[in-house]
């Protein structure tokens, strides 16, 4: 049987569930915000998330979007993680 599509953030934005367990394996609050390589998920930590931004909530944690990255995606998938914090 075919799992259905994650559900849209209010905001209509999705999240995969790769993206999903993700979070829930981080255990941390996420954000997609601009790079130079494009949009990229980050952690908090690293990427504090700024009051214009989005909340997705994502299991028990958020996930903010850059309110210019929002306009792009109605996705937030894999292809958002970097590869380099598999290493932190």
């Amino acid at each position: 049987m075919e799992r259905p599509p994650p559900s849209p953030s209010p905001d209509g934005i999705r999240v995969t569930d790769e993206v999903q367990t993700y979070v829930a394996m981080r255990r941390h609050d996420m954000r997609v915000c601009t790079s130079c390589g494009g949009p990229i998920l980050l952690p908090t930590s690293i990427h504090p998330p700024k009051p214009t931004d989005l909340r997705i909530r994502v299991g028990d944690f958020t996930v903010y979007v850059s309110k210019y990255q929002a306009r792009y995606h109605d996705t937030i998938h894999a292809g958002m993680i970097p590869r380099f914090l598999d290493r932190f």
